[in-house]
């Protein structure tokens, strides 16, 4: 089916050459699978990429600046308008299928996993004015789930792609889907995240956001690993954080009580000159671990500025070592590379403790906690000659099967035009 000139071009565009039969083979196998459950007939074709978090760990919900972009993991489904009220997805990865009726939703359907977030994106298109119409759709995902790589945020954002290209002709803005998606997940997971993953995943490439705004500022960089010779390596330390939505909460929550110290809502409207002049007065107010967390706010400002300066005038040195003096700042500062609530499992603290050891004798290289942490995943940035011998190091310690030579990929949460 996908072997037609157009067909072929789209994906080569999306995914690139070498994976072409892949990609192939994938999209065949997810329309099978949709006929199977939906029965013969024409569908609409889409994908949603996962990100990775460069720089701006934990800083887009206090109305911080972020540098992040999309990754070759993507969640894809096939689809087509119904004619009823009823949404109809089905899950293969997740083995769930789900049945949303848009005219009697439940809205007291909170934490229920996808159901609730399907039914709190929904409300979220709207309440901003959107139309949501009935489909069936079959979703298949490669993105690694409950690790950091935000298999959430793809998800809504593939959701987002849909609805838009259904029922609104595919004039929704990213911001829109970024801030349905981030509606849901407020109201309907109880999980305070910012704007970062599903900004990513929808606009796709390397971009940088200030969310300092009500319409947060984008920039998209010309911006690989690849142009300097290095892989980008996400290694599931086996733990994903899918329980772990009050940890994760408690830093927006701390962030925003040593803003309040100071008469704002956010750190981004805090003058930092100003906080220090009266940290005395935050950590008696907000206590200490707030501070730690607004020092971490105002130097990953100042290192996100540095980096995307560094990136358009090619200084590549500069920007890389961006990524080892955050990652530093969020497991010092920010604290978010193991759970308080069991302090003895810290998969990440070791794996990055590996890493390190194995950066430290080469003598090149830099890591970090990826994405919103205290579970999940770390990233590797390695030069290329460097990588099968990091793979072959951490092996034994991680599985192989948990360690992903990731790449970026420019293309957002789009409709495939086959």
């Amino acid at each position: 089916m996908f072997e037609n000139e157009k067909a072929v071009a789209t994906l080569k565009t999306v995914y690139g050459e070498e994976k072409l039969q892949m990609e192939q083979e994938r999209y065949n196998h997810l329309y099978r699978e949709f006929v199977k459950a939906f029965g013969e007939g024409e569908a609409d074709f889409f994908t949603s990429p996962g990100r990775t978090e460069i720089l701006g760990n934990h800083t887009d919900h206090n109305h911080g600046k972020v540098l992040t972009g999309s990754i070759a993991m993507d969640t894809i489904a096939a689809a087509r308008k119904n004619g009823t009220s009823l949404v109809h997805v089905i899950s293969e990865n997740y083995n769930q299928s789900i049945t949303v009726d848009l005219d009697n939703m439940d809205t007291t359907c909170k934490c229920q996993g996808t159901l609730s977030l399907l039914i709190g994106m929904f409300e979220g298109f709207v309440k901003k004015g959107y139309k949501v119409e009935g489909f069936d759709a079959y979703v298949s995902t490669d993105v690694i789930g409950a690790a950091g790589v935000s298999s959430s945020a793809s998800f809504e954002m593939l959701i987002c792609a849909i609805v838009d290209y259904f029922s609104n002709d595919g004039k929704i803005d990213y911001v829109e889907y970024a801030k349905i998606g981030q509606y849901a997940e407020h109201e309907y997971w109880e999980k305070q995240s910012g704007l970062l993953d599903q900004m990513a995943c929808a606009v796709g490439g390397v971009i940088t956001i200030d969310f300092k705004e009500e319409m947060p500022k984008v920039e998209k960089l010309d911006f690989g690993y690849d142009q300097l010779g290095y892989d980008l390596i996400i290694v599931n330390t086996g733990k994903g954080h899918a329980d772990l939505s009050a940890e994760y909460s408690s830093v927006p929550i701390e962030m925003k009580k040593a803003a309040q110290v100071m008469g704002k809502e956010v750190l981004a409207d805090v003058d930092e000159k100003e906080f220090m002049q009266n940290l005395n007065k935050v950590r008696k107010e907000a206590g200490d671990r707030a501070v730690m967390r607004a020092l971490h706010f105002f130097a990953e400002q100042n290192r996100v500025d540095a980096a995307v300066k560094a990136i358009k005038e090619k200084d590549y040195d500069t920007f890389l070592q961006c990524i080892t003096k955050s990652g530093n700042s969020s497991w010092k500062w920010l604290q978010n590379c193991f759970a308080t609530k069991d302090e003895t499992e810290q998969a990440v603290p070791v794996a990055l403790a590996l890493t390190e050891m194995f950066i430290e004798e080469a003598g090149r290289g830099y890591c970090r906690v990826h994405g919103g942490g205290f579970a999940g995943v770390i990233a590797a940035v390695l030069p290329k000659d460097m990588t099968a011998d990091y793979v072959e190091y951490m092996t034994p310690y991680m599985g192989k099967e948990n360690i992903y030579v990731m790449q970026i990929r420019q293309t957002g949460a789009v409709h495939m035009d086959f």
